[in-house]
């Protein structure tokens, strides 16, 4: 079955968030509700709004950045972020400086990687992770170990989406939190009540939407 989809009824500038409720499985977790960010992630007028709302918030306004990870496909909003940052005018420290615009790259063991080409733009940089949400912070945690790999210094994390304040000390700016999803709940799948009360599952979701079932 379809999950039916409202928006809520909040937003942040032109920023509103659609969301089902239900039972959704995504690789490291189990949610009651599944936040549908595929506008914001394909459209340039949406990824530009969330781009316009986190360019005003901590950390991004007032932290060197050099790079912008971009994952849970979220390269379009980590694009016109760069853009916002760094335009003149604008009231950012990283104004008029070059910021890249990296994209996640997952091998096979699971893990980010990046070739030799791409490395300088990690190493000895200053690094924003950008998400289009964030849950339990497995996925958070994967692009800090890379960071760090890489040598590399995560400088802040932001989201349209955050269940979590924070991530290993690390803050998260977010556009909108679990106060504006009254009852959200992630549980990892084997601790998941709604499996225990055998409650089917109404989709599997991943960065690139979802797959009704």
């Amino acid at each position: 079955m379809e999950p039916k989809f409202y928006k809520l009824p909040t937003s942040v500038g032109d920023v509103t968030l659609r969301v089902a409720q239900g039972h959704f499985a995504t690789r490291n977790s189990h949610t009651n509700y599944f936040i549908d960010v595929t506008r914001q992630q394909s459209c340039i007028r949406d990824a530009e709004a969330v781009a316009q709302q986190l360019a005003q918030r901590n950390p991004a306004q007032h932290l060197i950045i050099d790079t912008i990870l971009c994952m849970d496909g979220t390269r379009v909003i980590g694009t016109c972020l760069a853009q916002k940052l760094t335009q003149g005018g604008f009231r950012s420290i990283n104004a008029g400086r070059e910021v890249y615009v990296l994209r996640e790259n997952w091998g096979t063991s699971g893990n980010l990687i990046f070739r030799d080409n791409a490395k300088p733009m990690l190493e000895g940089k200053n690094v924003l992770l950008l998400m289009a949400s964030v849950t339990t912070g497995g996925t958070v945690r994967k692009g800090i170990r890379c960071v760090e790999h890489y040598k590399g210094k995560v400088a802040g994390i932001a989201a349209i989406y955050s269940h979590l304040k924070e991530i290993d000390g690390i803050p998260i700016t977010s556009l909108f939190d679990t106060n504006d999803l009254p009852g959200y709940a992630s549980y990892l799948p084997d601790e998941c009540p709604m499996c225990r009360d055998k409650q089917e599952l109404d989709a599997v979701v991943d960065k690139f939407g979802y797959s009704a079932l």
